[in-house]
């Protein structure tokens, strides 16, 4: 699981990856500039669709997705075991990731908490 937070005075959203996800993703966080996010949405059915080719990470069907993928072009982070709880982060002009899929603790207030940070005037 990961913790998704907006540091709007840097422009940064941060996700802070718990536990073994650390192990798992190969990484602890990953910071993104808020104007590289377009939005996100709660996505279960998500985590269903084929994942492409594991670039670092680990992929166990049905129990855990987590790491880096490409499939079709697209460059994708996972970090999700349950489906019910996962959330993607679209992403624009970014260097490393069009979408990142992670599971969260509550996702609709973290959808609420990025489409509000990133909503434009």
């Amino acid at each position: 699981m990961a913790l998704i937070s907006v540091d709007r005075e840097r422009g940064l959203l941060t996700v802070e990856f718990q536990g073994l996800d650390k192990l798992w993703t190969f990484k602890s966080r990953l910071e993104i500039p808020l104007a590289h996010v377009r939005g996100a949405t709660h996505d279960p059915g998500m985590a269903r669709e084929p994942k492409g080719i594991r670039v670092g990470g680990t992929h166990f069907p049905g129990v855990i997705t987590a790491g880096r993928f490409r499939r079709d072009g697209e460059r994708l982070f996972w970090d999700v075991k349950n489906p019910d709880k996962a959330v993607v982060v679209e992403l624009a002009d970014a260097e490393t990731y069009d979408r990142l899929v992670i599971e969260v603790d509550d996702p609709r207030a973290t959808v609420a908490l990025v489409e509000r940070s990133v909503a434009r005037d």
